[in-house]
């Protein structure tokens, strides 16, 4: 807003071979801006099926209320940047721990996936990881339609071609939107417009385009407004439902956004309610803005003015940004510390948030929902991201991953734990897994005195016949007594307790109870219960899976998955494979997917798991000389029964000889000084042998050698990579320059020097800002729109150069996916005739050291030909040094 931009039974397969001229890459999200949206289709888009939620939007209700403050009638909209950056999202996950695991859905009434820029595209749909996530808790997604500030490169004429009306009165925009979100399968879009220059005729035409997604679009689906354009075209936040923009809303009997979400400059918000009545809206229908992305739960709000003590809430509440409990935490654990107390309050009870503290959480204002109304109903508190990943107990994979997809429906309550002592602390324990990268842990001392009955879940599930519920626990303590506890809706504040049985120290252990004895009661809640007869000090206790479902005497067949199909694959080096898999399904009662590798010694790797059809194989990295790699895909039912394994076999082609290569920690060096050699020959290399005329040692064998040289004078080096298959000789001559000058060391000798470049975001990210030594405080240069864009120094002098460092996006503070990906550099000694010096391709590191024979020059220029890993054209670069004698 205005202040930021900143798979399956199936048929054995003879040998698949991955084709080396196929594009296998790892699959993302999309984003767009107008006129590629209209020539997007699904058919041309080869991302475009791992980019569909499969995992239709749930039901869910209120029922009965924890917190008494809590009011039903106010809902809350989410504007969140689920990941950092809007290119370069992978679609089904990736290898990373670290991912926004948002899981506070039961406080949420719909998600806008935040996204959009000027460099990256300004119509982002949500990517189906979160869209999944979503839908299991009953929350619609809506993906996000941007048009930024003209300062952070907004152009209007990105407004005028979306709201471009045909003779026939249809708008091509608005048809695509809608097809978008149909195809992919979200629900809805929210239209933030705010790039200045327009004019009455636009707003108008913007009130058409409104009216037309209304008629157009199916049921459910929701368009929300951003209180900015006004009817003159102009935009002037208003910070309330007024007579200027109201009709972005409701225009007499025509209905424009089904919601607005007001601007954070609010004051009184009676008459933004009074004049949504008298429009024949519910004044719930507007989302009173509130800013947290800079300060969190520390950020200071009149939260009477919304939800007034012993009154009826004036409004609904719009949170900006709440992922900056996500973007300002170190790791994991304070991430979900942050999260807590940010919906929760500082109690960490959602069911008592009364206190001196201003931020009394969210629950504190509504209540909260639940989509469990509905069997079999299962959990194994799964987050969505692991350290591991492991299938009944087991782990297989030990790997990181993350993909929300698979995030379970976590607790309702985080957390209630009611005890008359102090009470057992609950948590998510990414150590130990039942089913995924998580399960929940319940540890402390425990004695007679603090006896603890820890809240999960509301639910309202009808109790059957064959009615059964499950727990699969694992703890390495004796003595201690677990109970699972149930609440009725006629009194769902009292609880009756199961017994699970005797504790078998270190092992899942699984008790199942026939509920026919409260058949016809619907459950409330569930919830654990720890007690014990003896102090038990340091008692802990991992629950791996819930489940209540009604059993069947012959239950179905998992469900055949046929037609498994390698679409696009492709090797590299000889030694790394890829795989885009696809497979169709007799009906969708299949839960996940699971795909493996079966190793040589018959052992499984666990490769990933997906609701969806498709699976992006990432890179698999050959065992050894393996002629053939065996994956194996297995379909899981909703009540955890398993297909018959499906395999095919993947054959790599010959084993290929190495390919030499070599760097040096640095090419300029005073006599005596050690140079450290770097082998970087491709990975296949079982032996090496160096030379090194005139150094010492003059040969050697190992992979990083660290030489000296006694004289003065330039070096050359020589290196040759062998394995069984055959060898390679690389020789780079006149590499090293041994000189009495370089006994001072080398410096940065572009530091504050004259620089210029093709563009700036703006003054404060000027080209001047890379060469000033910082890389905090967002000292950076910056530079919008296509590339490629270019960084020149001028050193004001000859220089001898003997080495560039050039710290990236990442270096600064920002996504790794900012960082630049391919670029070169070259030098030139009168700045018309320039020779290249450097030449790099797929760069992913935040910070790249490029040693070059002794050159002279006295202008440098860092040319970009590829900016970000993703979609984004801006330029990011916090630090250029050019590294040298100083004389």
């Amino acid at each position: 807003m205005k202040k930021r931009w900143t798979g399956l039974l199936l048929f054995m397969f003879s040998c698949l071979v991955f084709a080396a001229g196929a594009q296998a890459a790892q699959p993302h999200s999309s984003y767009w801006f107008p006129e590629d949206l209209l020539r997007w289709t699904p058919q041309g888009d080869k991302d475009a099926e791992f980019n569909r939620s499969t995992i239709a939007l749930q039901d869910r209700f209120t029922g009965y209320q924890v917190n008494k403050h809590a009011t039903v009638e106010p809902k809350v909209a989410a504007l969140s940047a689920m990941n950092r950056q809007t290119s370069g999202v992978p679609s089904q996950g990736s290898e990373k721990f670290d991912a926004n695991t948002f899981g506070y859905w039961a406080y949420v009434d719909k998600l806008v996936y935040w996204g959009g820029s000027s460099g990256e595209g300004i119509i982002v749909p949500p990517s189906a990881d979160v869209t999944d996530a979503a839908h299991k808790n009953g929350v619609p997604v809506l993906g996000t339609v941007f048009f930024p500030p003209s300062v952070y490169g907004g152009k209007f004429e990105w407004v005028k071609q979306t709201i471009r009306q045909n003779p026939d009165g249809t708008f091509p925009v608005a048809d695509k939107l809608l097809e978008v979100a149909n195809y992919y399968g979200f629900d809805g879009w929210f239209i933030n417009q705010e790039t200045e220059g327009g004019t009455p005729e636009d707003a108008a035409a913007m009130q058409k385009f409104l009216a037309y997604l209304q008629a157009k679009k199916p049921a459910g689906m929701q368009i929300m407004w951003y209180d900015s354009m006004t009817s003159s075209g102009s935009i002037d936040w208003q910070n309330a439902l007024t007579d200027r923009n109201q009709m972005f809303l409701q225009q007499g009997s025509e209905r424009r956004s089904d919601s607005m979400f007001l601007n954070f400059w609010w004051r009184s918000l009676e008459p933004s309610a009074s004049k949504a009545k008298s429009l024949g809206r519910s004044p719930y229908e507007l989302f009173t803005g509130i800013d947290v992305e800079a300060k969190g739960y520390d950020t200071k709000i009149s939260w009477n003015a919304i939800f007034p003590e012993g009154k009826k809430a004036v409004t609904s509440l719009g949170i900006y940004r709440p992922d900056w409990a996500f973007n300002s935490s170190e790791n994991q654990e304070q991430f979900y510390a942050k999260e807590n107390k940010f919906w929760v309050g500082p109690t960490g009870n959602p069911a008592n948030t009364s206190g001196t503290a201003d931020w009394k959480g969210i629950a504190h204002y509504v209540v909260e929902q639940s989509p469990i109304n509905d069997l079999p109903f299962t959990t194994n508190f799964n987050t969505g991201n692991g350290q591991l990943f492991a299938v009944n107990g087991e782990v297989v994979r030990t790997t990181p991953w993350n993909n929300r997809s698979l995030q379970d429906v976590l607790p309702t309550w985080r957390w209630i734990a009611e005890s008359k002592g102090e009470a057992l602390k609950p948590s998510f324990d990414f150590t130990t897994a039942y089913y995924g990268g998580s399960s929940l842990k319940l540890a402390g001392t425990l004695s007679p005195q603090n006896a603890t009955n820890l809240k999960l879940y509301k639910t309202d599930l009808l109790v059957e016949q064959n009615t059964k519920l499950s727990l699969t626990f694992k703890t390495q303590t004796k003595h201690a007594d677990l109970k699972v506890g149930l609440s009725f809706a006629d009194q769902p504040d009292k609880f009756v307790f199961l017994d699970a049985g005797g504790l078998h120290p270190g092992t899942w252990d699984t008790q199942t109870f026939n509920l026919n004895p409260y058949r016809g009661k619907r459950i409330a809640a569930i919830s654990l219960y720890a007690d014990a007869k003896q102090t038990i000090p340091d008692f802990s206790v991992n629950i791996g899976q819930l489940s209540v479902y009604n059993a069947k005497d012959d239950p179905n067949p998992v469900p055949e998955v046929r037609g498994l199909n390698v679409k696009e694959a492709e090797f590299k080096d000889g030694i790394y494979g890829d795989a885009r898999l696809e497979w169709s399904a007799t009906d969708r009662s299949v839960r996940y997917f699971e795909v493996y590798r079966v190793k040589p010694d018959g052992s499984k790797e666990l490769l990933g798991v997906t609701p969806n059809r498709v699976y992006y194989v990432p890179m698999l990295r050959r065992i050894g000389p393996e002629a053939q790699t065996k994956l194996e895909v297995v379909a899981l039912s909703a009540d955890g029964r398993r297909g018959k394994a499906a395999q095919t076999v993947v054959t790599w082609p010959a084993y290929p000889k190495p390919v030499a290569a070599f760097a040096a920690d640095k090419t300029l060096v005073a006599p005596g000084q050690p140079v450290t050699f770097i082998d970087q020959s491709s990975e296949v290399t079982e032996q090496r042998a160096w030379s090194f005329p005139g150094g010492t040692p003059s040969t050697s064998t190992e992979k990083q050698p660290v030489v000296t040289y006694a004289a003065e004078g330039t070096y050359s080096v020589t290196l040759t990579a062998k394995n069984s298959v055959g060898d390679s000789t690389v020789t780079k001559e006149a590499f090293i320059t041994v000189t009495k000058d370089a006994a001072g060391g080398v410096k940065n000798l572009a530091l504050n020097k004259p620089a210029t470049a093709d563009g700036a975001c703006g003054p404060n990210e000027a080209a001047a800002y890379a060469f000033d030594g910082k890389v905090t405080g967002n000292s950076k240069w910056c530079a919008l729109g296509s590339g490629p864009h270019w960084l020149s120094v001028d050193l004001g002098a000859s220089y001898t150069i003997s080495e560039f460092v050039v710290k990236h996006a990442e270096a600064g503070g920002e996504a790794a996916a900012f960082n630049t990906r391919d670029f070169h550099i070259q030098v030139s000694n009168d700045g018309s005739t320039w020779t290249d010096v450097v030449q790099v391709q797929g760069n992913t590191a935040a910070e790249s050291k490029h040693p070059i024979a002794l050159t002279k020059a006295r202008y440098v220029k860092l040319i970009i030909d590829k900016a970000t890993q993703g979609g984004d054209t801006a330029a990011r670069i916090y630090e250029f040094e050019v590294n040298g004698l100083a004389k």
